[in-house]
């Protein structure tokens, strides 16, 4: 079974994934968890982690799906051309792309969501002052999915989990998600 990268950069929403995680664990979904770089990365709860390998590293044809977080503060991390283009390298595949909070912006910026709907946790006027997310395609929606692409915003965190999960055609209990 192939395998879902969970990119973990500074002050990322470890609550955001916990849905995610669990159906992930529940269908026996093999995660790897990749940082730019090897050093451990702290989240916005403070809770450290060390990624398995870095987005230079790991093995794309083991991969499909890639899973983002959200971001205490998404300007840490928005203008890493490194981490934009692994995006992107991702993206050019036909993987399941699960992207919530203020990450969508992450996937703006990579032209992930080029032509696609989408949701994002961050306001009518941060969307427009970015210049980088198509405005018409915008919808006041907790999760979005649009083909391939999974969108959603910070509180809707257990419907993107089962959203998720039905895009890998996971098996799982949504009952524990009530």
């Amino acid at each position: 079974m192939k395998k879902t990268v969970v990119l973990l950069y500074p002050q990322f929403s470890e609550y955001e994934l916990s849905v995610a995680l669990s159906i992930l664990m529940q269908g026996k979904k093999p995660v790897v968890t990749v940082g730019v770089t090897n050093a451990p990365v702290t989240s916005e709860a403070g809770l450290t982690c060390i990624p398995d390998t870095t987005i230079e590293d790991v093995n794309l044809e083991e991969v499909d799906s890639l899973l983002l977080p959200g971001c205490m503060d998404i300007g840490v991390v928005m203008d890493d051309e490194e981490l934009l283009a692994f995006i992107e390298k991702v993206a050019t595949e036909e993987r399941v792309i699960a992207s919530i909070s203020s990450s969508p912006l992450l996937l703006a910026k990579s032209r992930v969501l080029k032509g696609k709907k989408y949701t994002v946790g961050l306001t009518e006027e941060c969307r427009r002052d970015t210049g980088v997310f198509e405005l018409e395609n915008y919808r006041d929606e907790l999760v979005v999915r649009d083909g391939n692409v999974i969108t959603a915003r910070g509180r809707g965190f257990i419907e993107f989990g089962k959203c998720f999960g039905e895009a890998l055609e996971l098996t799982f209990e949504e009952a524990w998600y009530r």
